[in-house]
Order: structure tokens, then C-alpha cells, then sequence
């Protein structure tokens, strides 16, 4: 690389490339007075967007320390706890209110706790609804179709005295999964903050990069891979949840394509969906991720 002078170059171009892609500085000065050095100076500095310095091993114990007091804090401020009571998850969500005049679904931010269930609006702050755990006796995944056509899940929930009640969750089998095993007394209060079940054991796991379709245009990101028999997640070390979960039985097929991709020369791999659409992901290994989707899906003979 060789320093160059571009007068069309602006603080937003200077910005964006150090945000997507970081600078390393290596700076060593001497000060000196009538030729008499007197101070020296010796600095080693990385500058990059915190994800891209998440992406390369950087500053991960401080940014998950960080979060987890940002939503320890959080928690706290919203959520009025009750002694001893530690909140296992939360996640976005909602109530369906069938009770009164009003008839719908009432958004708010799902609560699990270690002693209760609980939905509740931040602003204007409210408690939608709540339930005591011990009054829960039966939770199960209910379909449903939305206006738009479009099938999701809901938690029915039915209670002691008789009564159903229907919540909606950004990650409802997590959701369920969770509340059956706090229930049954398996899992201890208080998972750190996007602690996720593992439901399958994983074939593979590794960095992986995905190529996320975006409004400004397609953009590369570097991320965590997991491969289990039944899909494959893909999820950047700042995101709350998984960015792609393609299940196995919609890829058709898996290619590598010649050209340069953040792996290096060839390292790009395109998995084409049944539904035509097509993935791109790089690797440092290709050929390994590349062995692992084809035998784990027969469907995606290479092509």
C-alpha cells in the first residue's frame, strides 16, 4: 500500500472505511529541543466500528461486560423485580386481549422470569399481563394466520383458573423451550443476555461471511456460523438474533464461484433455495462448509 493524495476523497468516505473496514496506526515520535530528544512517543492504535472490531477478536470481554450491565440496568429499570426473582430472558412480544370492549393484540416486551411471566408496555409504562409460574399449567405453540397471509406462532398459555391466554413472541420456540424448563426446574435463572437453547448439536460452527441484502446495496459481514442436521444460522457478534436460518430441507444446491471475496480467492460459496433464491456466503475453508451443507442436505448436490 502506498500513501496516495485524492482531492475528491471526503470526512464521510474517511468515516465509512474506517467503520466498515478499520486502520491500524503505528506512530513512533521524538520530540527534541535544540537537537536534545526529550520525549518520546510509541503508540499502536486500532480504529474500526465496534462490529468490525467484534468481527476480529477485539474488545469482545469489554462489549459483553458492557451489555450485560446495559441490560442488567435495563431490566431493572423497567421490570419491577421482586426479591430474589432473576430474569431468565426477554424478548419482544405481545398480549391478546379479548376481555372489555377493546379486542387485539396489545405490543410490550415479554418477561421470563424465575417466578413469573409477564408482558409489559414501557411507554406509557404498563403491565399488560402477568402470571405466577406455579399458575401455569400447560404451554404449547398455536399457529396462526395474519391478516397478510402470513403463518406465526403464538403461546397459548393456560392458567389454573381456567383460562387461556395468548402471548406473541420475537423468538416463540425459544420462548417455549425456556418456560418448559424453567418450570420443570432444569434451567437456572438469570442466562446472560441472547443465551439461546442449543436444540441440536452443531456438525460445524466457525466464522463465516454473509453477504445481507441491503437498500444501499449488498454489503459483507463477518459472523458466527452454526451448522446443525436441520438448519444453518448465521449471526454477526452485535446482532440480537440470527441475521439468515435457512432450514437444510429449502437448499437445493451449494457452488463455489471464481473471484475474490473477504476469504480470499474463491472463497465465495452461493446456496441456491427450492424457492430460486440464493445465498452467498465466504470462508476460509470453503471446501469444508462446502462438504459439510451437501452432506448434510442430499438435496444440495454441488453444482
Amino acid at each position: 500500500m502506498r500513501p496516495t493524495r485524492e482531492p475528491r476523497v471526503t470526512l464521510d468516505d474517511l468515516v465509512e472505511v474506517l467503520l466498515n473496514k478499520g486502520a491500524v496506526l503505528h506512530l513512533d515520535l521524538i520530540v527534541a529541543v535544540a537537537d536534545i530528544p526529550l520525549i518520546g512517543v510509541s503508540v499502536r492504535a486500532a480504529v474500526a466500528g465496534m462490529e468490525t472490531m467484534l468481527e476480529y477478536g477485539m474488545m469482545r470481554n469489554w462489549d459483553e461486560a458492557t451489555r450485560a450491565w446495559a441490560e442488567r440496568s435495563t431490566v431493572h429499570r423497567a421490570l419491577d423485580l421482586r426479591e430474589g426473582e432473576s430474569v431468565v430472558r426477554r424478548m419482544s412480544g405481545g398480549h391478546l386481549l379479548t376481555e372489555g370492549v377493546y379486542h387485539g393484540w396489545r405490543p410490550g416486551t415479554v418477561y421470563l422470569t424465575d417466578q413469573r411471566l409477564v408482558v409489559l408496555r414501557k411507554e406509557p409504562r404498563e403491565v399488560l399481563w402477568e402470571a405466577d409460574l406455579d399458575t401455569v399449567r400447560d404451554v404449547r405453540l398455536a399457529p396462526e394466520r395474519t391478516v397478510g397471509g402470513e403463518e406465526r406462532l403464538r403461546l397459548e398459555v393456560s392458567l389454573a383458573d381456567g383460562r387461556r391466554e395468548l402471548l406473541s413472541a420475537g423468538e416463540p420456540e425459544t420462548l417455549y423451550d425456556l418456560l418448559d424448563r424453567v418450570r420443570a426446574g432444569r434451567l437456572a435463572p438469570a442466562l446472560p443476555s441472547g443465551a439461546v437453547p442449543e436444540e441440536e448439536p452443531a456438525i460445524a460452527e466457525g466464522h463465516l461471511w454473509y453477504e445481507e441484502p441491503r437498500r444501499s446495496g449488498p454489503l459483507w459481514r463477518g459472523g458466527q456460523a452454526r451448522l446443525t442436521a436441520g438448519r444453518l444460522t448465521w449471526k454477526s457478534p452485535v446482532d440480537a438474533r440470527p441475521a439468515l436460518v435457512l432450514p437444510l430441507t429449502d437448499l437445493a444446491g451449494v457452488r463455489r464461484v471464481p473471484g475474490y471475496g473477504p476469504g480470499g480467492e474463491g472463497s465465495v460459496l452461493v446456496l441456491r433455495t427450492t424457492t430460486g433464491e440464493e445465498i452467498r456466503l465466504a470462508a476460509d475453508d470453503p471446501d469444508r462448509w462446502a462438504r459439510r451443507l451437501t452432506a448434510t442436505s442430499p438435496a444440495a448436490a454441488p453444482a
